[in-house]
């Protein structure tokens, strides 16, 4: 269990400093303007410096510094976004925004932790969440609130559900999680580092993962680049990944 904690433990402190930060922008100990580059550059160094304490042997890619591409060739690398959703940290006092860090072995997460510090919260595989019960409504999809992809909305308009716009890709996996929301659906590509930890953290807690086409989702590639992601419940994938199917083929 040292990896789960470990992952649970370095996102939640790196969460805490990230809110201090704020903190301080908000009471004028930091030049607001400055306030999202020193929460990006904080966090990853606070990260940095807890995996080379606890795991100095492992690999590691970040959002926030150089690739090094022998990480491939690595029996296990911690992937981590030290803030997700950059903008919304700096618009305070939205909480969508959060902290990534995932153990990936093998192309896949098998420890992963994402905090949601503005929400006092930190959902990871130490714990995993348990899935709520189904509730009776049209399928809710969270959706980019500044970048909405296609696929979201035909898949929307096949399952006669509602969008439900937010930042942090952390923050909407979580929604799916937490059971606020129940799709969450990217075209367009991200990066690993936006979805390793909450795809790890979905799959844990019984949700569907998967590439739009069903294949695999494999992390620790060079480019570190997935061109489209599904998390959502169980019981809508096969009407899910149809409708996505239906969108490629047309």
């Amino acid at each position: 269990m040292a990896d789960h904690d470990d992952a649970h433990r370095i996102a939640t402190e790196a969460g805490a400093l990230l809110l201090e930060i704020r903190a301080d922008a908000a009471a004028g100990r930091l030049d607001p303007s400055q306030l999202k580059d020193e929460g990006d550059r904080r966090s990853n160094d606070l990260i940095l410096r807890l995996l080379a304490e606890s795991h100095p042997d492992d690999a590691v890619l970040s959002e926030e510094r150089a690739d090094d591409p022998s990480r491939v060739d690595a029996v296990r690398t911690w992937i981590v976004d030290p803030l997700d959703g950059t903008r919304e940290f700096g618009e305070d006092p939205r909480t969508d925004w959060a902290v990534h860090v995932a153990l990936v072995e093998k192309g896949f997460p098998t420890a992963a932790a994402v905090a949601l510090p503005a929400r006092g919260m930190t959902l990871s595989t130490v714990s995993p969440p348990q899935l709520p019960p189904a509730v009776d409504r049209p399928p809710v999809l969270v959706v980019s609130r500044t970048r909405p992809p296609a696929e979201t909305e035909i898949v929307r308009a096949a399952l006669g559900g509602d969008l439900l716009p937010m930042g942090s890709a952390g923050a909407k996996a979580m929604a799916v999680v937490l059971g606020e929301a129940d799709v969450y659906v990217h075209g367009g590509g991200q990066w690993e580092w936006d979805s390793c930890a909450p795809v790890g953290v979905a799959a844990a807690a019984g949700l569907h993962v998967s590439r739009l086409d069903g294949s695999p989702l494999v992390y620790n590639q060079l480019p570190p680049w997935l061109p489209d992601l599904v998390i959502c419940r169980p019981e809508l994938a096969e009407a899910v990944l149809a409708a996505a199917a239906s969108a490629s083929a047309g």
